[in-house]
């Protein structure tokens, strides 16, 4: 059945309090049916009509709406987007803070990371952000900032020439406990972000990636940079990867709960499987494929150091990262003639459209165009 009318419901607060937002074209059948509602009033700053935010309110809406007009109410049931991650979310850091005249993050925020079972990162993140944002406004309650204020604090953000990606992840931090923690999903939906920046992936010459490779100080180093490059590797899902995920027989490196709580296969290079066999027997690894001190996994940090210094030693000239070599691996198979929905697959991409950036920079993609210099 099509209706011609549409109601969207959305979070508001009203003088503190929870109440449901009813956004539809006039009609005058569905204004009488509005005007039917239970404790129903309207707010002329706001241009809609509203009520009491409880599950008795949100029952009767949809019936007295049923067969008459679609009423959306999407906002009102949302969808964790949470990780299942092994790792137990730990703030100690948080707690330790010698600092405190400044206000600190609710407990029920960092109740609600725990969880949601967000990692360490964005836990932090999210936190530090957050504490930012209530921090600018000293002299208010947390719970009584709105829609107003967050655009405000945008605008702050902005004049201090934040990066687009900092504001961004402000702006979650904010959502984050207004319309999770506080259950009122969707309510700053209309918040403007700024307009994400198409940058394409710096990518490496083929020369340049086995330079580098040739310039790492010891085994286990050239195993790591081999891997992450010739397996198209995240530098998370390297520093996950247990002896177990190495699978000979068919050549596979096993990737679990990668991006997106996702596991997925990748290829392994017949030279890179003989250098981690070597590698297994001289450093004799108990659990992960790299480990560092006490068995545990290798650190974030080193990986970057031993990509870095081997680059610098390679004479590469410009600031080499873990996650150029993925992107240096994307880029290559497809100037080779591989498909893109295989690239896809390796680099575990959920959409085609990311995969497709590497268009932008394969060398193959120019070679069939002639420069009007030459003609």
């Amino acid at each position: 059945m099509a209706f011609n009318n549409h109601i969207s419901l959305s979070h508001i607060l009203i003088n503190g309090q929870k109440h449901i937002g009813l956004k539809f074209r006039y009609d005058r059948r569905v204004q009488a049916l509005v005007n039917s509602l239970p404790d129903v009033a309207c707010n002329e700053d706001l241009g809609m009509f509203h009520l009491p935010n409880n599950k008795s309110n949100l029952d009767i809406i949809f019936r007295t709406f049923k067969g008459i007009a679609w009423v959306d109410g999407n906002m009102f049931f949302g969808q964790s987007r949470s990780r299942g991650l092994d790792d137990p979310l730990d703030l100690s850091w948080h707690e330790a803070r010698s600092d405190r005249r400044q206000r600190s993050c609710p407990k029920e925020f960092k109740d609600k990371l725990r969880l949601k079972k967000y990692s360490n990162n964005t836990a932090r993140s999210y936190i530090n952000c957050f504490e930012r944002f209530i921090n600018h406004f000293p002299d208010r309650e947390i719970d009584d900032l709105d829609e107003r204020d967050v655009r405000s604090y945008i605008d702050h953000m902005i004049a201090e020439q934040q990066s687009d990606s900092y504001i961004n992840l402000a702006i979650n931090s904010i959502k984050f406990y207004y319309e999770t923690v506080q259950d009122m999903p969707y309510r700053f939906y209309a918040i403007e972000r700024p307009r994400k920046r198409k940058r394409l992936p710096k990518v490496l010459s083929r020369g340049e990636v086995l330079q580098i490779i040739d310039c790492t100080n010891n085994l286990k180093h050239r195993c790591i940079v081999s891997l992450l490059y010739s397996s198209g590797l995240r530098r998370s899902e390297l520093l996950n990867l247990e002896i177990i995920d190495i699978e000979s027989k068919r050549m596979l490196v096993h990737i679990r709960d990668a991006k997106g709580n996702k596991d997925r296969y990748t290829i392994l290079s017949e030279k890179v499987l003989n250098d981690l066999r070597d590698y297994y027997r001289q450093w004799k690894p108990k659990k992960y494929l790299f480990e560092g001190p006490n068995n545990q996994r290798y650190s974030p940090n080193s990986v970057q150091k031993i990509v870095s210094r081997a680059a610098n030693k390679a004479g590469i000239l410009i600031h080499v990262t873990p996650h150029m070599l993925r992107h240096s691996f994307a880029t290559h198979l497809l100037e080779s003639g591989t498909d893109l929905r295989y690239i896809q697959m390796l680099l575990g991409h959920s959409s085609s459209k990311t995969t497709e950036i590497y268009t932008h920079v394969a060398t193959s993609s120019f070679e069939m165009i002639r420069n009007p210099l030459d003609l």
